[in-house]
């Protein structure tokens, strides 16, 4: 499974450069005593286009989320900050004391600047609770750490695979709205970076959601 790669020591260090491996060491302990089951985010398919230029649009209901937020110099260092924080909570740095449960995909809110050509430095990242969770979220025990009831979500999607950086992510918006034409139906200034495996997989799957207007 994608995310056995965060039991291998060389793995989690590569995750993110600015934090030292002892501070992975409890989470990949509990992640090898688990089998890597992942729960899908709950959504409905409104629509798909099926030809070359593949995407979707989707219905995510509300539900609560923990929080992360950084704004780090680097895209990737904030993501990558936010998940292993993200990972402990899951692990057992929890008031349940357990591992919670893998869900995918672990969302990354992204703004850009009024000009449109940079992201802005805060992302936010959230990690879906597990159904069994959502009525009563386990409580954080990182303090960066909020639980958050988000309100229904209606969003057009499109798969892209490899390492996202603000470069990357850039050109995957320039190229979705290539594709979609001149719409006033979505959010200009707010997308979303839905990642499907963990931050230190080279060729890993991701999707670009842009976010319909409520």
């Amino acid at each position: 499974a994608p995310w056995d790669s965060l039991c291998s020591p060389s793995r989690a260090s590569l995750a993110s450069p600015v934090l030292c491996l002892a501070d992975m060491a409890g989470p990949i302990v509990q992640m090898t005593r688990h089998n890597q089951a992942r729960e899908p985010v709950p959504y409905v398919t409104l629509s798909q286009k099926c030809e070359e230029a593949a995407y979707e649009e989707r219905r995510y209901p509300a539900g609560k989320w923990a929080c992360v937020t950084k704004g780090e110099p680097m895209y990737e260092q904030s993501i990558s900050m936010s998940f292993m924080k993200l990972m402990r909570y899951i692990c057992k740095e929890n008031s349940v004391g357990c591992y919670l449960g893998m869900t995918v995909p672990v969302l990354n809110e992204i703004h850009l600047t009024k000009e449109g050509t940079e992201l802005e430095r805060e992302v936010i990242t959230a990690y879906y609770l597990p159904g069994e969770f959502q009525q009563n979220p386990p409580v954080p025990v990182d303090p960066e750490i909020h639980i958050t009831e988000r309100a229904p979500l209606r969003v057009i999607t499109r798969v892209f695979y490899g390492m996202t950086t603000e470069e990357t992510i850039l050109r995957e918006i320039s190229l979705f709205w290539e594709l979609l034409g001149s719409t006033d139906t979505v959010l200009r200034e707010t997308y979303i970076v839905a990642a499907y495996e963990n931050p230190s997989i080279p060729q890993r799957r991701n999707e670009i959601w842009f976010i319909c207007q409520a």
